[in-house]
């Protein structure tokens, strides 16, 4: 695995992977603008969760989460605890609620709960910068394995990976990227579990089960070389873990690619089991990653090697830890392809939905009024390209590790999008002055630290850049509240309509 070396076997388990997948893709294509994005057909409520998981499972729960664990021991806990939390927020309080509202996209359901076009036009423009910054961990997750499998530096792996996704998009069709989703949970839970039985095996762990056989590891660890993985809040503060843990929660409950999952469901009991079962096949993932930080950490320590405290070591630690487990290259290249269908089914889903948002919520209503559904089809593929060159830009920066560009994304989720649909859906006095108002102030919470942190350190401390929901998230509903307040109600039509279509209450103004 060193730097320069072309890995031949794992190439041609990547690029037969991707053949599967590309001649499912070729069974449809789009048509229409409500597919590019926006849509989806799927079947049974199991084939709802798979799409959900695989949609969900990026290079961060692939290769950041690993990670994370390896750097941060019990602190990166706060991820998964924070990450599946969010999809039990979505299944108690918004799911099912949004599923009534019948809309296609996250702009879509703004501007129609808040009877705004300006508050339609500005929750586009944040699903648009949310699926930007968060294609760029998805990109710095492509670039490294990029680079590991040909031996090539950073950035022009980077420039390669932007290729190859775009490639992908182009030549498998739109609906190939959705109707993969099943096949790709599939190809994601073999390709994640299939190595970590191994290396647990060789070490002569519980190996049927590995994500309860790892704790010898641990034990191991802690006891002949002093590491204490699991000590709560060994390196940072309770506040830092519940600010992380919440603000991931919110941000999950917020991400437009992901309540894009509930406007389409064929029905109110799909939408929730659907739920159900995504969390399930998240959490077979979830259970695994500690698992590969705490064993490449084991192997490091057998061999006497000194901790890899670089972001690039550490968001590669999947693979990197394989090997020095020693199981066969040909599981390392499944491990290797697993992360990459992660990242490219995420990374064009995102794309996708930041597209979606300006050829359904912008382009027609700003820019051509009159276009044809062909014209958006249009609009969408240009947006598409160019989303995809923003992110490649961004991308050729490290800005941090995988997980931690991700979590950033989910801040700006939590504090924009997840207050406006909690409201919007369960309070019938929110209106329109509140939501934007609440968005506006939501963007400044979630870049504060960014504009800010340096001169005011108390900014930085109170909005950490990837925690600032657990504190910004209550702000902007308190923002929202107050303004709704001294301003006009919601129409007499908007409320009837939550009383009868969404909540099933008798017919009160």
């Amino acid at each position: 695995m060193a730097h320069g070396m072309i890995q031949l076997v794992p190439i041609l388990i990547v690029a037969g992977l991707f053949a599967l997948l590309i001649l499912s893709g070729l069974r449809g294509r789009s048509r229409h603008a409500v597919e590019y994005g926006l849509n989806g057909s799927y079947t049974g409520r199991v084939g709802i969760g798979a799409g959900i998981a695989s949609n969900w499972m990026s290079a961060a729960s692939f290769l950041g989460l690993a990670g994370i664990f390896y750097l941060k021991g019990y602190f990166a806990m706060a991820y998964v605890v924070g990450w599946t939390g969010g999809y039990v927020l979505l299944l108690v309080l918004m799911a099912t609620q949004i599923r009534r509202f019948g809309k296609y996209t996250a702009p879509d359901f703004v501007g129609f709960r808040y009877e705004s076009d300006t508050a339609r036009t500005l929750a586009a423009l944040i699903s648009i910068v949310i699926s930007v910054i968060y294609c760029v961990a998805q990109f710095r997750g492509i670039a490294l394995l990029v680079s590991w499998l040909f031996g090539i530096d950073y950035m022009p792996a980077v420039v390669i990976g932007t290729s190859l996704v775009v490639s992908f998009v182009v030549v498998s069709g739109v609906l190939g990227v959705v109707r993969n989703q099943k096949l790709q949970y599939f190809v994601l839970i073999c390709t994640f579990i299939l190595p970590l039985m191994m290396l647990t095996r060789k070490l002569g762990y519980f190996w049927i089960l590995p994500q309860f056989g790892y704790g010898e590891a641990i034990t191991e660890l802690q006891q002949q070389f002093d590491f204490n993985w699991s000590e709560p809040f060994a390196d940072t503060t309770l506040f830092e873990w519940l600010a992380l843990c919440f603000t991931l929660m919110f941000g999950t409950a917020g991400l437009p690619h992901v309540l894009s999952r509930f406007y389409m469901v064929p029905g109110i009991k799909d939408a929730r089991w659907g739920v159900v079962w995504g969390l399930f096949f998240i959490s077979l993932i979830y259970w695994s990653a500690p698992a590969y930080g705490v064993l490449a950490r084991l192997f490091e320590a057998r061999n006497g090697l000194t901790l890899n405290t670089g972001a690039d070591a550490a968001d590669m630690i999947v693979l990197s830890g394989a090997g020095l487990g020693g199981i066969p290259l040909w599981a390392i290249g499944l491990l290797a392809a697993g992360g990459m269908s992660a990242a490219f089914s995420t990374t064009a889903g995102l794309l996708m939905t930041g597209a979606a948002s300006f050829s359904h919520d912008i382009y027609p209503r700003l820019i051509r009024p009159d276009a044809t559904e062909a014209d958006k089809v249009y609009a969408a593929k240009g947006f598409f390209l160019i989303l995809a060159f923003i992110v490649l830009a961004l991308a050729l920066k490290p800005w941090g590790m995988i997980a931690e560009i991700a979590a950033f994304a989910f801040a700006i989720a939590g504090n924009t999008i997840f207050p406006a649909f909690l409201l919007g859906i369960w309070w019938p006095r929110a209106n329109a002055p509140g939501v934007i108002c609440g968005m506006l102030a939501g963007l400044l919470i979630s870049f504060a630290t960014l504009i800010a942190g340096d001169s005011v350190p108390f900014i930085a401390q109170l909005f950490p850049v990837t925690s600032s929901a657990f504190i910004g998230a209550p702000l902007v509903m308190i923002v929202m509240i107050i303004t709704s307040l001294l301003t006009a109600p919601p129409s007499a039509a908007i409320r009837l309509f939550l009383c009868r279509n969404v909540h099933d209450c008798m017919d009160k103004q």
